[in-house]
This record gives C-alpha cells, structure tokens and sequence, in this order.
C-alpha cells in the first residue's frame, strides 16, 4: 500500500513537470495578455493515467508552474484552480465511462470536453471578473477553444502510442 502512493507520487511529480514543460514549450501569442499552448496534453493524460486525485494535483501544479516561469504570475492563482478543476472533471469523467464502452474513445472525448469547457469558461471568468478585463476577456475565448482542441488531439494521440507500448499497463 505505502509503496503504491509512493508509486503515484512520483507519477504525480512526473506529470506535473510534464505539464510544465509541455506548456513552456511551444507558446503562440493570443491577443489577451496570454498564449496557447500544449498543456492541456499533459492535463488531460494526467487525469486519464494517475486519476482525479493525482492527476489534478499534478495538472493543477505543473501548469502554475509554467505560468510563474514564464512571466504570468497574474494568473497563476487562476491556473492552479482552473487546471485542477479541468483534471479532476476530466479523471472523474474518464473513470466513470471507460468500463461501459467499447473503445476509449468516448470516455477520452466527453472528459476531455467537460474539461476542456471548464478551462475556457474558467479563464474568461477569471480575466473578466478577477483581472478586471471585463467582457474584453471574451477575446481570449477562441484562443482557449483551439488550445482545447489541440490539447486533445495531441492526449488521444499520446495516450494511443502508450497503450500500444503497454506503458500504462504497468500504471
């Protein structure tokens, strides 16, 4: 039991650096003092591969980590509730279909959706209401929808090759 916890805490670990670095990596400018990223990769696999719990916590954690290193400590506070809020929808979400359906698929889309909603409204939310942008934070919303889209295409695609290696067999 002790060793198991110790086994996903140091998964956790890994994908929140996972999550930081795949959110410094590759940064497109949006228009609303921030960028679109692949984080959302490492949110959603984290979810899917540790769990609500784990997964949330390492999403949560490696995506503020991203943002107090790259120069947006303004929304680091946001980050961490909005990304452990996105993973552990999405890990709940996720655990709660994959055993009634044939393939993963369905399970990867709806959680990932669910997930990918939460970030979208939770970013406006936060830029409008504690940024003080107002509805001007609405300019951010298509930013976030195509960081959601690729966020999820690159997890469904990640998640596929792990599988096919059998490395989650032995998560």
């Amino acid at each position: 039991m002790a060793d198991q916890r110790i086994h996903k805490l140091v998964l956790g670990a890994l994908f929140a650096a996972l999550c930081t670095i795949l959110t410094l990596v590759i940064q497109v400018p949006s228009p609303m003092q921030g960028y679109v990223n692949l984080g959302d990769c490492g949110v959603l696999l984290s979810a899917w591969i540790l769990g609500p719990v784990y997964g949330a916590g390492a999403a949560g954690l490696g995506s503020m980590l991203a943002d107090l290193l790259s120069g947006y400590a303004h929304y680091a506070p946001g980050t961490l509730l909005i990304k452990l809020a996105m993973a552990a929808a999405a890990g709940l979400l996720f655990e709660g279909i994959k055993d009634h359906t044939r393939s993963l698929l369905p399970a990867q889309l709806i959680s990932a959706a669910v997930g990918e909603t939460i970030m979208v409204v939770g970013y406006f939310g936060y830029a409008g209401l504690l940024l003080g942008n107002g509805l001007a934070a609405a300019a951010s919303i298509p930013g976030n929808v195509v960081q959601g889209v690729f966020g999820l295409a690159a997890a469904i695609t990640v998640y596929a090759l792990l599988s096919r290696s059998r490395a989650l067999a032995h998560l």
